[in-house]
This record gives structure tokens, C-alpha cells and sequence, in this order.
């Protein structure tokens, strides 16, 4: 598998890929700048959002929640119009948000981090039927956000510690005992940023600073690694037709003198499918 550019806009810090499964419609976003970006049958699309946005699900054909560094919002793809959800550290102008996903029982996973990325500044959080709660704080570089294809299991990284770790759930999406480690990329020095689960269960790592996504087999073991395009390789999203096409954000933060490579949006058959994801339900 090789990957190609998919967009050629240079994004600063690109992540939170998400491929609407009513739109056919890949969004994506540039962090530090606050846009959203997407493509559609009229050509490139994008939106300024006026503070710094990460991650997104769906909600209908024409609404998005979108993850900022106030909280969530909801926006309206028309015409670009967003009104708050729900507050996250909205009171806190010294972090921002991060990683971010729906969960398969209607909820959203959302993280915040200090924006020098302060040690243990950040969380993890979880809206679900109106309300949000802190799921696990004292979170660096929260990343790896993703879930078991039943909703029963739960996939995390804290991105220095070289670990992605996975939680059990109970029925309703909440996090049942200690997370354990699934993964220890420490001894590679591999960083585990953005994750997916394919329909077979197994996860796939974008791995910022190594070029490359890898997989993982639900039991943790290393399947393959997929070189991309840009450095920092920070997010993938399956998406098209049979959600077989895996899509994969990079950035540019960090480099000296990016290369035409870098920041841009990478594409590629995965060889494997993926699978639509799950709306986000706004009340109960």
C-alpha cells in the first residue's frame, strides 16, 4: 500500500480526520489555526471557526459537534454557523482541545492539553446525553481515542509515555476499572498520536514523527506499518465508498523548513475495511 495526497492545503498541525458516513465527505482540521477543511463534489471547502477545533462527529446530514478549546459546539455545514454545546475548561485559557471521537452509544469522547503541552495539564472527557464528565485527568497529550466494534472497550494514549492504554465500558459507554496497557511503543521510541479501529477489531496508530501508521491485532500484536508522506503523521480515518480507502492528516509543528510533504492530507486502500462512524446522540 502507498499513499497519495488527497489535499494539498498545508495544514500547521492537521488532525482529527473524520469521514461522514450521510455526506460521503471527509473533514478534517488544522488545529492552531482554528479552520475545518473538507472536500465535496464542488471542490475544496473550508471553514474559520474563530478558536483552535480538533475533532468532530456527526449528528445529522447537516450538523457536525466539533471539539474547541471551550468546549463542544454545535455546526451547521451550510452555512457554517456554530453555537455552543457544552462547556469543556471553558474557563481556562491555558489549554485547548486535542484528540477526540464519537463512542458507539451516542456519546463524545473529548480531550483537552496545556498548549505548551504542560506535563499532567490536561483530561479526558466524555459528553453523553446533555452532560460531560471527566473520565481521566492529569493527561499530557491526550491521543488514540477510539473503540472496541461492540462499544465495550475503550483505546487511549497519553502521547510522551509511549503507551496506548484500553479501558473496559459498561453498557452505557463508562469506563469499568483501571485502564491497562494494550500497546508499549516506549522501548521504539514510537509516539502514539491519532487511532482507529477497523472492522476487524484491530487498531491503527499514526505515529507522529515516524511517517507511518501502524496496526495492531486486538491483542496488541504488531500487524504492519504503512509509511506516509509526512513526518508527523497524526490522525487516520477510514473513509469511501466500502470505508476501505484509510485517510491520514500530518503536520507541519515541530519541522524546520517543511517540505512540500509535510501537513498535508495523505490517502491509500487499506486492504481492509473500516466502518461508518457512530452519530453522536445530543440528548437522551
Amino acid at each position: 500500500m502507498s499513499f497519495e495526497i488527497y489535499d494539498d492545503r498545508a495544514c500547521f498541525l492537521g488532525e482529527g480526520p473524520f469521514w461522514h458516513p450521510e455526506r460521503s465527505q471527509l473533514f478534517w482540521f488544522d488545529i492552531l489555526a482554528g479552520r475545518i477543511l473538507s472536500r465535496d463534489a464542488t471542490g475544496p471547502r473550508e471553514w474559520a471557526l474563530g478558536q483552535m477545533a480538533s475533532a468532530a462527529g456527526w449528528v445529522d446530514a447537516e450538523t457536525l459537534v466539533i471539539s474547541t478549546e471551550t468546549g463542544l459546539r454545535r455546526f451547521d455545514i451550510a452555512s457554517g454557523a456554530h453555537e455552543p454545546l457544552a462547556a469543556i475548561e471553558a474557563d481556562r485559557t491555558d489549554t485547548r482541545c486535542n484528540d477526540g471521537r464519537a463512542d458507539p452509544m451516542g456519546g463524545f469522547w473529548a480531550s483537552t492539553m496545556g498548549k505548551n503541552a504542560e506535563t499532567g495539564a490536561g483530561a479526558i472527557y466524555r459528553y453523553f446525553e446533555g452532560t460531560v464528565e471527566r473520565l481521566f485527568p492529569e493527561i499530557t497529550i491526550p491521543n488514540s481515542i477510539c473503540f472496541a466494534l461492540d462499544g465495550r472497550r475503550a483505546y487511549f494514549a497519553d502521547t510522551p509515555t509511549g503507551k496506548i492504554m484500553t479501558v473496559a465500558l459498561d453498557a452505557q459507554g463508562w469506563p469499568e476499572g483501571a485502564p491497562e496497557i494494550f500497546v508499549d511503543l516506549s522501548a521504539e521510541g514510537l509516539n502514539p498520536d491519532g487511532a482507529q479501529t477497523d472492522a476487524e477489531g484491530a487498531l491503527w496508530s499514526a505515529q507522529w514523527g515516524a511517517g507511518r501508521v501502524a496496526r495492531y491485532l486486538p491483542d496488541g500484536r504488531f500487524d504492519r506499518a504503512i509509511a506516509v508522506g509526512g513526518r508527523h503523521s497524526s490522525c487516520p480515518a477510514f473513509g469511501g465508498p466500502e470505508f476501505t480507502t484509510l485517510f491520514v492528516t500530518t503536520a507541519q509543528e515541530g519541522i524546520e523548513a517543511p517540505d512540500v510533504a509535510q501537513g498535508r492530507v495523505y490517502c491509500a486502500p487499506a486492504g481492509i475495511a473500516g466502518r461508518p462512524e457512530p452519530a453522536v446522540r445530543l440528548n437522551g
